[in-house]
């Protein structure tokens, strides 16, 4: 089931469209990466998603049973990129007052604070003010405030930034928990290993459209130089690439000394002609083994720049 669907939304700021009529369909219990560089429009279509903001023409459907966000805002929890956080308020009145902003009181409003202070493992520094707190754990106090009403839909942007890895690794391990207790999560993140660790599903966006989306190796198939031979010769050969080229189905070659990474395309076969010339150039092979590019490669490919950019 559709959790959330959007269809040919579009946001438009003095007759300039940041977001272009994009359309995607974020499935129950899916860990939903969105990527793109600054300015692609992810963080336009998270509050256009949220209701922070209005769009300016499409339709957004949650769980396949309304179109209104005031009908269906208590389902999602937003944790945005900039810390909100009340300094000088201990960690458990932060969850609290947030929890609270939901409708929960009494009994029920302290288990929820509780639960949710215990899943990012500071229960113990409840009593602490967040503005002690270090960076990471500022990070996992944020977390904690945008899920202590326990939303169907979790919308995580950039919930790793500038932290240390220990504090890192604790938010990845919450995501995948998140998900196993029957979560929806929309993430973001500059980082990539991050996003093929856990993202079932991913879309990249730029210049406010979706340019691509699939599964991790749904992507990876998708892009035109789609295997690499990293090969390892015993000596540097001259103008080797060039003779690499001429073979049929090699795309890209790059020679670093003795060692070559050789792109080419899935359905050619071409290793015995990759062989059969580095032999005849009077070199033997030391390692010759495929790779898969990575998510970065296909980003790369797709946008011309990085996740930074």
């Amino acid at each position: 089931m559709a959790i959330l669907k959007l269809e040919n939304i579009v946001k438009e700021y003095d007759k300039n469209q940041v977001v272009k009529g994009i359309s995607l369909k974020i499935e129950e219990g899916q860990i939903f990466g969105l990527l793109g560089p600054n300015g692609a429009g992810k963080s336009t279509t998270i509050k256009i998603i949220t209701g922070l903001i209005n769009k300016t023409s499409g339709d957004i459907t949650y769980n396949e049973e309304t179109k209104s966000i005031s009908k269906w805002k208590m389902n999602i929890g937003l944790v945005p990129q900039e810390l909100e956080l009340y300094y000088d308020l201990t960690a458990y009145e932060n969850v609290e007052f947030f929890c609270s902003l939901y409708g929960y009181k009494g009994k029920k409003l302290k288990e929820r604070v509780l639960k949710a202070l215990e899943f990012v493992s500071l229960l113990d520094f409840k009593d602490k003010k967040a503005r002690t707190f270090s960076g990471g754990m500022q990070r996992r106090l944020n977390i904690a405030c945008g899920i202590a009403h326990r939303p169907k839909l979790i919308i995580m942007d950039e919930p790793t930034v500038g932290i240390d890895p220990q504090s890192r690794n604790n938010i990845l391990e919450s995501v995948k928990k998140l998900k196993k207790e029957g979560a929806t999560i929309i993430y973001t993140s500059h980082y990539m290993n991050e996003v093929e660790e856990i993202c079932d599903y991913i879309a990249i966006m730029d210049y406010g459209e979706v340019i691509a989306q699939g599964t991790n190796e749904e992507l990876k198939d998708s892009v035109k130089d789609n295997n690499t031979y990293s090969i390892e010769i015993d000596k540097e050969v001259e103008a080797l690439d060039e003779k690499l080229l001429e073979i049929d189905g090699v795309n890209k070659v790059k020679v670093d000394g003795t060692n070559i990474l050789c792109h080419y395309d899935d359905n050619k076969k071409i290793i015995e002609k990759l062989v059969s010339v580095i032999s005849n150039e009077d070199t033997n092979i030391i390692n010759m083994q495929v790779e898969k590019p990575s998510l970065e490669t296909v980003f790369l490919q797709l946008t011309g720049k990085s996740l930074r950019d």
